[in-house]
């Protein structure tokens, strides 16, 4: 289940990437997946992919978020906006 789910928010941050084609974004989003992984492992194992609910479960959990998961989101975040 851990693995699914880690595997699912990883694909679905590689779908962004497809879109946006800009390489300093996916720069961001290899950082993101590097990051994140193991906070998705660790702090969201139940959760099913899809619908926000990775987003949104580590959003719940941010004060046990890694320095370098929460760091990659700001850096995602940020560049979504400009």
């Amino acid at each position: 289940m851990i693995i699914r789910t880690s595997l699912a928010f990883i694909l679905s941050f590689a779908s962004v990437s497809a879109f946006a084609g800009g390489s300093q974004l996916d720069g961001e989003i290899q950082a993101l997946r590097a990051y994140c992984k193991a906070d998705v492992e660790r702090l969201c194992p139940g959760v099913e992919p899809g619908g926000g609910r990775i987003k949104a479960c580590l959003m719940a959990n941010k004060e046990q978020m890694s320095v370098g998961c929460a760091q990659a989101l700001m850096k995602l975040k940020d560049m979504k906006k400009n």
